[in-house]
């Protein structure tokens, strides 16, 4: 009989143990513990199934290092031995979903074309069957780009004039921004917040992620009218572009190319070597304007979550 449980310290060997063989992003022992020590994974967010005294399945839950409570699968795995590795996965999800006080989603990391990969995709199909039957059946594909110096830095015009601004200005803007947005999460939170609360909410995100709040600009047209704003950001493990966003009145006249070369100039001006950034797969203007500005797709994301 299978049984479900959060590790303890002693159970360390046997969680670094594991090798994920599958087409999908994983994270192997190195990372696991050199994350451990940050406090990013812990013992109490990582899962594992037993058929006796045998591991046989892993889930890997993930939270920054002073966080309280974990905001993310990284890595789910089930040895194939057990013949039905979805029914698995999905009690080892639930068992830890019940023991969380707070929303997390699930990411499977694979490449592009996965659909075409008979391997990658059966990996992710039983992943994702496994989330919807656990609760996870809200899903959002995302593409990760990335960018480096030598895929050009692109040069200033005088389409737009940047410059900083109180916390004020910036709600306003992330305001004006959410109306009309693409980005599935955006939306989700406008149907159930309400324009402020999920200004607030987005902006606080970002004013508690590692970025600078020195790097953020507001766009002004040449007639001193808002256009929207950039948000140089990064992650616990890369600078990213953040957030960027026209307000609806000027959508539609190629200011996103300008706003995003702003955020990718701060970040060359420092001397960033790698910057990343994620979009919605169906927010076709982010996509295209990434492409434009030189950023390559190096990942797929389908994240899931709780709806």
């Amino acid at each position: 009989m299978i049984s479900y449980r959060a590790t303890v310290p002693a159970d360390l060997d046997r969680v670094t143990a594991w090798v994920v063989s599958e087409p999908v992003g994983w994270i192997p022992a190195d990372r696991y513990l050199a994350e451990l020590g940050e406090n990013m994974y812990r013992p109490e967010w990582t899962w594992i199934a037993e058929d006796g005294d045998r591991v046989v399945g892993r889930a890997l839950w993930w939270g920054p290092g002073n966080s309280a409570y974990p905001v993310a699968l990284d890595c789910l795995d089930v040895d194939p031995a057990v013949g039905d590795r979805t029914a698995v996965a999905a009690e080892l999800i639930g068992a830890a979903l019940a023991g969380f006080t707070q929303p997390v989603q699930y990411a499977i990391k694979v490449a592009g074309g996965w659909r075409e990969d008979p391997v990658a995709s059966a990996a992710v199909e039983w992943r994702r069957a496994a989330a919807h039957a656990a609760g996870l059946t809200l899903e959002v594909e995302r593409l990760q780009f990335e960018w480096a110096p030598a895929d050009g830095v692109p040069s200033a015009t005088a389409a737009l004039r940047f410059a900083e601004a109180s916390d004020e200005a910036f709600l306003a803007v992330f305001g004006r921004i959410a109306e009309g947005s693409l980005d599935a999460q955006t939306r989700a939170n406008l149907a159930a917040k309400g324009v402020d609360a999920t200004a607030r909410e987005e902006m606080g995100f970002y004013l508690g992620a590692p970025g600078k709040r020195e790097w953020w600009r507001i766009a002004y047209t040449p007639e001193g009218e808002v256009a929207g704003m950039a948000i140089p950001s990064a992650t616990p493990y890369n600078l990213n572009v953040g957030y960027l966003g026209v307000v609806p009145e000027f959508r539609g006249r190629g200011y996103v190319d300008e706003i995003l070369a702003e955020i990718t100039r701060i970040h060359a001006a420092n001397g960033e070597v790698r910057v990343t950034a994620t979009t919605d797969m169906g927010n076709a203007p982010m996509v295209a304007a990434f492409e434009r500005a030189g950023y390559r797709n190096t990942e797929i994301r389908i994240n899931l979550s709780q709806p």
